[in-house]
Protein backbone atom coordinates (compact mmCIF):
# COMPACT_ATOMS: atom_id res chain seq x y z
CA UNK A 1 0.00 0.00 0.00
CA UNK A 2 1.80 3.08 -0.96
CA UNK A 3 1.30 6.64 1.45
CA UNK A 4 -0.81 9.42 -0.20
CA UNK A 5 2.05 11.92 0.71
CA UNK A 6 4.68 9.69 -1.48
CA UNK A 7 7.33 11.64 -3.64
CA UNK A 8 6.61 9.78 -6.27
CA UNK A 9 3.35 11.83 -7.10
CA UNK A 10 4.41 15.33 -8.70
CA UNK A 11 2.66 17.98 -9.13
CA UNK A 12 1.78 19.52 -12.37
CA UNK A 13 2.32 23.00 -12.87
CA UNK A 14 -1.27 24.33 -12.21
CA UNK A 15 -1.28 22.75 -9.58
CA UNK A 16 2.37 23.99 -8.02
CA UNK A 17 0.39 27.57 -8.53
CA UNK A 18 -2.59 27.19 -6.60
CA UNK A 19 -0.57 25.45 -3.94
CA UNK A 20 1.77 28.64 -4.39
CA UNK A 21 -1.41 30.85 -4.15
CA UNK A 22 -3.12 28.84 -1.36
CA UNK A 23 0.46 29.65 0.79
CA UNK A 24 0.51 33.51 0.31
CA UNK A 25 -3.34 33.49 1.03
CA UNK A 26 -2.51 31.66 4.11
CA UNK A 27 0.48 33.58 4.85
CA UNK A 28 -1.71 37.09 4.89
CA UNK A 29 -4.32 35.81 6.68
CA UNK A 30 -2.00 34.46 9.29
CA UNK A 31 -0.94 38.21 9.38
CA UNK A 32 -3.69 39.95 9.08
CA UNK A 33 -4.73 37.89 12.24
CA UNK A 34 -1.92 38.67 14.10
CA UNK A 35 -1.88 42.63 13.66
CA UNK A 36 -5.69 42.15 14.82
CA UNK A 37 -4.70 40.70 17.75
CA UNK A 38 -1.57 43.17 18.69
CA UNK A 39 -4.38 45.94 17.92
CA UNK A 40 -6.94 44.51 20.48
CA UNK A 41 -4.29 43.90 22.94
CA UNK A 42 -2.99 47.20 22.73
CA UNK A 43 -6.02 48.81 22.96
CA UNK A 44 -6.74 47.10 26.09
CA UNK A 45 -3.32 47.86 27.27
CA UNK A 46 -4.23 51.47 26.95
CA UNK A 47 -7.44 51.68 28.53
CA UNK A 48 -5.44 49.91 31.92
CA UNK A 49 -3.20 52.15 31.85
CA UNK A 50 -3.76 55.13 31.22
CA UNK A 51 -7.78 55.42 32.05
CA UNK A 52 -7.97 55.02 35.80
CA UNK A 53 -7.63 58.45 37.83
CA UNK A 54 -6.70 58.61 41.34
CA UNK A 55 -8.93 60.26 43.66
CA UNK A 56 -6.94 62.59 45.84
CA UNK A 57 -5.17 61.35 48.50
CA UNK A 58 -6.89 63.13 51.16
CA UNK A 59 -10.14 65.49 51.30
CA UNK A 60 -10.22 67.21 54.18
CA UNK A 61 -12.80 70.18 54.54
CA UNK A 62 -16.03 71.65 54.98
CA UNK A 63 -18.89 71.79 52.69
CA UNK A 64 -22.18 74.18 54.22
CA UNK A 65 -25.55 72.30 53.80
CA UNK A 66 -29.02 73.79 54.04
CA UNK A 67 -30.61 74.18 57.65
CA UNK A 68 -32.16 71.36 58.91
CA UNK A 69 -31.09 68.73 56.13
CA UNK A 70 -29.57 65.28 56.45
CA UNK A 71 -27.63 63.90 54.46
CA UNK A 72 -28.54 60.43 52.77
CA UNK A 73 -25.25 60.07 50.92
CA UNK A 74 -21.84 61.35 49.58
CA UNK A 75 -19.93 59.86 46.13
CA UNK A 76 -16.71 61.46 44.71
CA UNK A 77 -17.00 60.89 41.30
CA UNK A 78 -14.01 62.46 39.13
CA UNK A 79 -13.34 66.08 39.99
CA UNK A 80 -17.33 66.48 41.41
CA UNK A 81 -18.82 65.59 45.20
CA UNK A 82 -22.03 64.22 44.95
CA UNK A 83 -24.46 64.52 48.13
CA UNK A 84 -27.81 63.45 48.35
CA UNK A 85 -29.54 65.25 51.50
CA UNK A 86 -33.38 64.89 52.55
CA UNK A 87 -34.82 68.72 53.97
CA UNK A 88 -38.59 68.80 54.57
CA UNK A 89 -39.34 65.59 53.14
CA UNK A 90 -37.88 66.97 49.83
CA UNK A 91 -34.60 64.67 48.36
CA UNK A 92 -32.01 66.58 46.24
CA UNK A 93 -28.36 66.17 45.25
CA UNK A 94 -25.69 68.59 45.61
CA UNK A 95 -22.52 68.82 43.11
CA UNK A 96 -19.80 70.14 44.83
CA UNK A 97 -16.18 70.58 42.97
CA UNK A 98 -13.56 68.70 44.96
CA UNK A 99 -10.62 70.92 45.44
CA UNK A 100 -12.84 74.25 46.49
CA UNK A 101 -15.87 72.82 47.94
CA UNK A 102 -17.53 75.65 45.51
CA UNK A 103 -21.35 74.94 44.70
CA UNK A 104 -21.38 73.33 40.70
CA UNK A 105 -24.98 72.20 40.89
CA UNK A 106 -27.80 70.87 42.02
CA UNK A 107 -30.93 68.09 40.84
CA UNK A 108 -34.50 67.51 42.80
CA UNK A 109 -35.98 64.68 42.90
CA UNK A 110 -40.20 64.93 42.98
CA UNK A 111 -42.53 61.74 42.84
CA UNK A 112 -45.29 61.99 39.48
CA UNK A 113 -48.72 63.29 41.64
Amino acid sequence: MTSPDSDDDKLNPAQERVLRKLRRFAAFSGLVMVLGFIAVFGAIGYKLMSGRKSAPAQISGTIQLPKGASVRSAVISGDLIAVTLERDGVVETRFYDVATRAARGSLSFASEP
